[in-house]
Parts: structure tokens; sequence; C-alpha cells
């Protein structure tokens, strides 16, 4: 039974989801960092979550056209409740944008690439995983015989 838990805990592990945080706030007029750079700097993965944090703002998801013009008019998705947690369901490039008047062409917005998951994972939980399972089926089999 212990077994079968570990193996269970490892297998969860391996695909288990990240909540990436992020103050969304206009970036200060002499700031060298932007949050396309905060974006490259992390792995999003299908099922990961980012959770924006700001206040008296929004934040928009856009189409790719819509972000570049700083278009808020058509968003795919709108929140204003301060801390919004928006959850990637496709390996596509998502783009946001704040709903605010003047902030996306300050700098407030940003592309996320989020990546599948199965196309990314390197690790070697499932393999050991199996590999303890195929040892206790084994031991399982020698007790019955």
């Amino acid at each position: 039974m212990f077994l079968w838990l570990a193996i269970v805990l490892m297998i969860s592990a391996s695909v288990s989801s990240h909540e990436h945080k992020l103050n969304w706030v206009v970036p200060p007029a002499n700031s060298s960092e932007s949050f396309n750079d905060w974006a490259s700097n992390k792995r999003f993965q299908v099922g990961d979550t980012i959770r924006f944090k700001y206040k008296k703002d929004s934040v928009m998801q856009v189409t790719k056209e819509d972000y570049k013009l700083c278009n808020s008019s058509h968003p795919r998705f709108y929140s204003n409740t301060g801390k919004t947690r928006f959850m990637f369901d496709h390996s596509v490039p998502y783009y946001f944008i704040s709903g605010m008047s003047g902030h996306c062409e300050k700098g407030q917005k940003m592309i996320v690439e989020v990546l599948s998951r199965d196309k990314t994972t390197t690790s070697s939980a499932p393999p050991a995983a199996l590999a303890v399972w195929f040892c206790f089926f084994s031991l399982s089999l020698s007790l019955v015989a």
C-alpha cells in the first residue's frame, strides 16, 4: 500500500501546475525591464496559472493585433478584481494588456508563450515511478506464487 501511494505521489508531482505571481502596474518611465522580460524568464505550460495583482486597473487578454495597437475594445478576457487568476489552457502565445487608458502605451502589456506539457516534460519521475510499480508488481507476484 505504501509503495502504491509513493507511485501516485511521484506521478502527480511530475504533472503539477505552477502559479506565477505578477504585480500588474505601469512600469516606471526609467525602467529597462518590461513585462515581456519577466515572462520570457519563466516557463509557462498548459495548466499553469498567472495571478495578476493590481489596484484601480484591469487586465485583458487580447489578440496579437490588438496587443500591437493597444486596442482594448474587444478583449477575449477581462477582469478588474485586483487579484485576477488566469489559467493557460492551450499551448499558444497569450497577449495581455491593461484596460486603463494610456497604460498599455506606457508598457503595461505582455506576451506569454505557453508550452504543451507533453512536449516539454523532461522530468524522470514517470519512468522512475513505473520502475517502482514494476518492482512492486513483481514482488506481489512472487508473494502469491
